[in-house]
Formats: structure tokens, sequence, C-alpha cells
């Protein structure tokens, strides 16, 4: 009798139908019968929270929208197919790029990803004409659309509006903001999931949308999830017949910012020029004899910085201190902050030697006297020319370097277009997103986390991939991309489509950085391994008689398919890292691969009997080089042996070996 491996194909993901029928019966049994769910029988378990069916709801509706939501709960039915020559050091970095509609994309990354990441940044389609090409292949007419809405009747003549030229244009608009909105919803859902617990979602959008898209993101994240509107002013437009409207938005929302608020999390920024200024400050100290002329070379530099943007925040700190060098202003009140709190007792001039002015109001010092000796002592009071003047306590720059963003903030979009043109050398896509604003948010919404893992799914030319680079040039991070551009065609001789200018930017930014004799960029991950969506690599029946011939059917497998391929495909039905560290060896005609020693995949064909044997040695063997706690899983090739004689062979060395399951594509 033919032994049947478990096929990695009856895996099923978060998010997904079967997945989510499996919660529900696990949470609400009794309303779970023979696989399908009885609508009634969770309406009574739920009790009043359930609203009735007739009931009206709050919130945004429109025609497709059950239909765009179920495209989210789909399994994937493609895969990624591995592009090693598109790639940058793809045995060594950790950075993906896919071409491909990004939907399905989506879709096979939630296996692998789910709660994994910890930004999404997404910049889409501002549905401000013919510039969305997502139609997750079920284009709208704008009859059907009408129909839908209820516009039609059952013949399909118009029933409203039909002598109103307004009416027209409100139908036009409507069918456009539904299609729209279709693209985005199961979009927005899978990524959901995507997200950590203490993930956060950005989404830039202009005016257009903007109302829509805050309606449609508290639904899928919830109103209560909702950050900040965040509005970037970006130009003046005098052209404009009424208002210039230069700005944008991005809309920030957690996963969870209830967890966000238990952990005492607080997203704080380096203020700008701060971080020159230090840098600056020590040097002119060290260099200077003489402290005195080094505080006026100090003040001098100072100046300068107003023109780099250094702000009167931190221009304030125009001193340095005596004894450590370090940029200090005397703002901090001494007084205390009632009568009861107040310390009773004289601070004395130091040159003078009398007792000085009290703070206004009779109060008197914040500080205990022992504190206040003790801080004279280290020269953290600085005192007036005389008695007459309230003493003051020093601030230093370097202990309130950080400022809260402001939900406001002006950038001129010219110079990311000016930017991308210098490093393609040829102006090719128009409007990209500035480098720095995207590196500014994302190093905000993570707290500054050096390992965060960041995906942007409407990719565009690969800003947020230069940015994630930059920001690990800056500070020596780890941190990662994942990004998704659709295969859209553009009208240039250098490039097919937008995703090749996505690649082809990353390489030469990342080329630049590499190269930098200023940073030490040797541990800094500039790579990238590159993917395009393709269908499975396991033929699926379409039904036709030529796939009847059950001898021509003994590989399952499309065509012209590699085993890396193989292992691609096998990694995203399993829920598996695609940067997970590999090894492979040769074995009896086929490559083995090793993933950490949890995860072994075999695809060569034509399995004997004593191939049969010999994989399964190296297999064992190979494991017991470094053997871990963890379970192992072996995949290999459904239709690999010849004949069960020799499939029962492996599987019997295999399971005497102590691998806990075999899987099969």
């Amino acid at each position: 009798m033919p032994l049947d491996f478990e096929p990695i194909d009856d895996e099923t993901g978060p998010g997904e139908t079967k997945s989510n029928l499996d919660l529900l019966a696990r949470l609400f049994p009794d309303a779970v019968v023979d696989g399908t769910v009885d609508i009634d029988a969770l309406r009574d378990l739920l009790g009043d929270d359930a609203a009735p069916s007739s009931a009206e709801a709050f919130g945004l509706r429109w025609p497709g929208m059950a239909e765009a939501r179920r495209l989210s709960t789909l399994p994937a039915t493609g895969t990624l197919l591995p592009k090693p020559e598109e790639s940058v050091g793809w045995d060594t970095t950790r950075n993906i790029v896919v071409e491909g509609d990004n939907l399905e994309v989506l879709r096979l990354l939630r296996r692998g990803y789910t709660n994994k990441v910890d930004v999404i940044y997404i910049d889409p389609p501002y549905n401000t004409g013919n510039d969305f090409v997502y139609d997750d292949k079920r284009t709208t007419s704008r009859a059907e659309h009408e129909t839908a809405a209820g516009q039609r009747d059952d013949e399909g003549a118009l029933q409203v509006g039909e002598d109103s030229d307004r009416a027209q244009d409100r139908r036009a608009g409507a069918s456009k903001h539904a299609a729209w909105l279709s693209m985005m919803y199961p979009r927005l859902l899978v990524s959901h999931h995507l997200l950590s617990e203490t993930g956060v979602i950005v989404v830039a959008i202009d005016d257009t949308e903007h109302a829509r898209l805050k309606l449609l993101m508290d639904r899928v994240f919830g109103a209560e999830n909702f950050i900040a509107n965040i509005i970037w002013q970006g130009g003046r437009k005098n052209d404009s017949r009424y208002i210039s409207v230069g700005h944008d938005y991005m809309l920030i929302y957690a996963k969870n910012e209830g967890v966000l608020r238990q952990a005492e999390t607080r997203w704080r920024e380096k203020k700008p020029g701060v971080d020159e200024i230090l840098a600056r400050a020590s040097q002119i100290w060290l260099s200077h004899e003489d402290k005195a002329v080094a505080n006026e070379a100090y003040k001098k530099f100072l100046k300068g910085m107003a023109k780099k943007g250094a702000t009167a925040g931190v221009l304030r700190f125009s001193n340095l201190d005596e004894s450590t060098g370090r940029p200090y202003n005397a703002d901090r009140d001494l007084s205390a902050p009632n009568l009861r709190a107040s310390g009773d007792y004289d601070i004395y001039h130091p040159v003078t030697k009398k007792a000085v002015t009290r703070p206004q109001g009779g109060s008197g010092w914040r500080m205990t006297e022992e504190s206040a000796h003790r801080m004279m002592e280290e020269g953290l009071i600085v005192f007036g020319e005389d008695e007459t003047k309230v003493p003051r306590g020093k601030i230093f720059l370097d202990e309130m370097s950080d400022q809260v963003a402001e939900s406001v903030f002006n950038q001129e979009r010219t110079t990311a277009g000016k930017a991308l043109v210098n490093l393609l050398g040829e102006d090719i896509f128009p409007f990209p997103k500035d480098t720095n604003v995207v590196a500014r948010w994302l190093n905000i919404v993570t707290g500054n986390n050096p390992d965060a893992l960041i995906l942007d799914f409407f990719a565009g030319s690969g800003t947020t991939g230069h940015a994630v680079m930059n920001l690990n040039a800056a500070d020596g991070g780890s941190r990662r991309y994942i990004l998704v551009q659709l295969d859209e065609p553009v009208s240039t001789d250098s490039f097919r489509s937008i995703a090749d200018i996505t690649r082809e930017r990353l390489r030469r930014a990342g080329g630049k950085i590499a190269s930098s004799e200023t940073l030490d960029t040797g541990n800094i991950d500039t790579g990238f391994r590159s993917y395009h969506l393709a269908s499975s690599n396991v033929r699926a029946w379409d039904g036709t008689p030529d796939q009847l011939d059950l001898l021509g059917s003994v590989d399952n497998l499309v065509a012209g398919r590699t085993t890396d391929d193989l292992l691609v495909e096998m990694m995203l039905r399993l829920g598996v890292d695609l940067t997970t560290p590999l090894e492979t060896r040769e074995v009896a005609g086929s490559t083995l691969y090793n993933l950490t020693g949890t995860l072994f995949a075999y695809f060569g064909t034509d399995i004997t009997v004593e191939r049969a044997s010999e994989v399964a040695k190296v297999l064992v063997a190979w494991r017991d080089e470094d053997p871990g706690d963890a379970d192992t899983t072996v995949v290999v090739r459904d239709t690999g042996f010849v004949d069960s004689a020799a499939k029962l062979n492996f599987a019997a060395a295999v399971e005497q070996a102590g691998f806990t399951t075999v899987r099969s594509i």
C-alpha cells in the first residue's frame, strides 16, 4: 500500500478562511456545525453584544465591500521565484524586494511574517486619476457599480438623476472611490495580521481619499488605535485657482495602542543639529588650552548652525561648562514649586559673599541645603554678577537632546525628485517621497529600534528601502526591509517597469553607502534578495482533458522550475522567514537543504531504494552534527520516488532516526 506524506499545501495560515473557522470553533464550538457557522447560535452566544442582522451600523460602506473583505481571507495560490541575478549580496542580506501584485504577495507572506513586522509604511496611489492599476482580477464597470449601489433596476435602467450632469459626475466619483476602497481594504486587512502587537502603520495620502481612508483605517485597525494625522507641507502652488494645497497627510495607527501605553512607550527624536553641535563642542574643547577662547570659538560656530536648521531651543545652549566642556544654558528654575516643598536657607554669592536674592513670591529653594552645596561645588549653579540676581541651574544639551515630534512639518518636495535624478542619472520617476522624511518617521514610530522589520507594499521607487539603509548607516543598526512593487510598465528605454527602478535605486543607494569613507559600513546590510510573484510550482488540474493523461501527470510540478524555486514555495507555505540561514549539500544527484537544523528539504527525482538510503544517511548525519532541541521537519518531492518501496524505505529510515515530521510538495 503506498505511503503518503502530508502535503504542505494542507497548511492554513492566520487570516485565511479555514484558520478563521478553526479559531471560531475553538472559541464557540456550539456555533460551528459540520464545518459551517450557525450564525443564529453565534449571535445567541454573544448575547447583547451581537447586533441583529437588520441593525443600522455606523461606519464606512461601499458597493463591493463584502467581496473586498473576502479577498483578504483567501489563501495564497502563487509562489515567489528567487532571482539571485537581480539581487545584491543574496547569501548575506536580510532585505527583500518582491515584484508582483501586492495583495497576493501579502497573502504569501502572511504565514511566515504574522506578528513580526514592526512598522508598515505605505504611500498608496492617491486616486487622482488613472493612477492605480490594482484591479485584483475583478474590474468593475460604472454600470455594475450603479447596479450594486441600487441605482439601476433589474432591467439595467438608471433610476436616479438621469437628467442631471452633476448626478452623473457624482456617480462617476462614487464608482472611482468604491474601486479605490476595494483595492485598499483587503490589503490593509492582511497587513493587520503582519504587524506585531507593538507595531505601527503609517499611510501617506492626499485630500482625494483622506476622509474615506481615515474611516477605513478606523474599521481595520480600530479608532481606539489612532495615533495622529501628520500634515506634510511640501510647497506653495501659486497657480491654484482657490487655495494653494501643497500638503499631504500621514495617518498613523498602532496595532494595539494599549500595549504601547502599558509599556510606557514614548516616541522621541533628536532635536535638529544636536549631534553635530555636541561633536563640534567636544572637538573645540579638546583643541583649546584656554577654555575662555574655546567658549568664544564655540559661540561663533553655534551662530552658523541656525542656517543648518538648528532650532532656537538648541541654540540656547550657548556656553561650554568650565570643567567638562559640555554645552549648557542657565535656564533651570531653582525655586520650589510651593511653600510646603521649599528649602528655607540662604545661598551666598561666590564673589560678594552675600546672600543672593531668593525667588519671587517668597518661596524657598527646590533642593535641600545639602544638595545646593553639592551643586555649587560641581559648578551646576550659575550666579549673576552680584547677589541681587537670582541664580539659575545649568541644563546640559546632552540631557535635553530629545523632543516630541509635531504633527505638522515643512519640507520642500522638489528636493526628493532632484536627489533621485542625481542617483539614477535621469528623471524617470515623478514625485518620489523624500528619503530623509521617511527615515525620520520610521525612526520615530519604531522608538529608534535598530532591529526593526519594515514593510512597504507600495514600494514605488524604493524610498523606504533607501531610508532604512540610511538609518543603519547613521547608527550602525540592523533594520531590514521588505518591499513589494507591481511590475507596472514605464515609458522609458532604461527600465522595463517600476519594479526595475526600485531595484536599481537600491543597488545604487546601497553601493554609495558601502563605498563611503566616512562610515564604518562593514556590518551594514546594503543588499537585497529579489523575488518575482508567479503561479505555484505545483500544477493544478484545470479540468481540461489534456491533464487527464495519468502518465504525463506523474510529475506534478511546472516545467522549468528549479529546486531553489521549490524551496521558496515550501518556506512560504510552512511559514518560514525567507532570509532564514541556509546550508546545502549535494546528495544523490540533487540538493539537500538545511534551514538552521530544524527543517530539511530534498527535491530530487528518480529516488530508488538505494538513493533513499543514501539521502536518509546524509540527512541523519548532518542533523547529528549539531543536534538541537526543536522538532525537525523533512520535506520531500511527492513524485520524487520511483516506487512505494523507495518511499517506505526513506520514511522508515528517518522515523527510526527520530525525525518527527515528514511532509511533501
